[in-house]
């Protein structure tokens, strides 16, 4: 079983887009969507969703009334101002760092988990899919990562799956760290901006922290020529595999409109066989 990761620097490159179309033609896989900050892979592929079940990720602070003897302890302690002045605690102050609840004489407080995301198990037209969405301003994002991922990699060890396709996130962050921990290769789309540019160097620089192997794919490579070609040669400068590059196409946004990927709505368009091409070398490399 193999394990690839498609990142990037930034968002807005069309890293999903590119994912759900090689899930297209990959076939036999488990899809991981790991960007639990903001999914939308699950937009692309459609799933139906089987399973779902809460995410418990960070612990808080909870009082107990009956064995508080308000001696304000847990106030004078705190760094973070999570306790009020009449000894509440402020859930979303709270880091869970437990320093009240060891300090506390009357063994008032205690830290225990709080839901804060959810987790799908679902099927897609391709095979099964694991994907989670953290709530709105919860923390360690980077442990439901992981749990996204584990739980892909089990799956297809249970269903004899040759491949766990995982999205990650953009940027450079810990749930991008957490996507790449453990893989076989990552692939990351980049775009001919400068943006594009100084992040794709930003991203490899985690991946070569990680002794990945690393390939590169520029999308909508022919809006800007000169930048295509500068991020080719640094390609080149750097070793890094550059494994294709896919048009500016309407084609790919007029699909996304009807509700399906380019490869089954225009197969034979020139960024359909530009993904396809993108696809075949990704497995020679993995």
């Amino acid at each position: 079983m193999k394990k690839l990761t498609v990142i990037s620097g930034k968002g807005g490159t069309g890293k999903t887009t590119v994912t759900a179309n090689l899930a297209a033609l990959a076939q036999d896989l488990v899809l991981a969507d790991c960007d639990v900050d903001a999914p939308n892979l699950h937009l692309l592929m459609n799933p139906e969703v089987e399973e779902q079940e809460d995410y418990r990720g960070a612990k808080l602070a909870v009082k107990d009334d009956s064995k508080c003897i308000d001696c304000g302890k847990c106030y004078e302690l705190c760094e973070f101002n999570a306790v009020t002045p009449d000894y509440e605690i402020n859930d979303i102050k709270c880091e869970g760092c437990g320093l009240c609840v060891a300090q506390c004489p009357t063994d008032a407080l205690t830290l225990e988990k709080q839901v804060t995301g959810d987790l799908f198990y679902s099927k897609s037209a391709v095979g099964p899919m694991v994907h989670a969405k953290l709530k709105i301003g919860a923390e360690n994002s980077g442990k439901l990562v992981s749990e996204v991922k584990e739980n892909a990699e089990q799956l297809a060890k249970e269903e004899g799956k040759d491949l766990v396709l995982v999205d990650g996130s953009p940027g450079i962050g810990c749930p991008v760290i957490a996507s790449l921990n453990g893989v076989d290769g990552a692939l990351i789309v980049t775009e001919p901006t400068q943006s594009g540019l100084a992040d794709l160097k930003r991203v490899l620089e985690v991946v070569d922290h990680f002794s990945l192997p690393a390939m590169v794919a520029i999308n909508k490579h022919d809006l800007n020529q000169n930048l295509s070609q500068e991020i080719k040669e640094f390609c080149q400068e750097k070793d890094v595999k550059l494994v294709g590059e896919i048009p500016f196409s309407t084609t790919i946004v007029e699909a996304m409109r009807q509700g399906e990927l380019v490869m089954d709505y225009a197969a034979d368009s020139e960024a359909a066989e530009a993904i396809e091409e993108i696809w075949g070398k990704v497995k020679k490399e993995l």
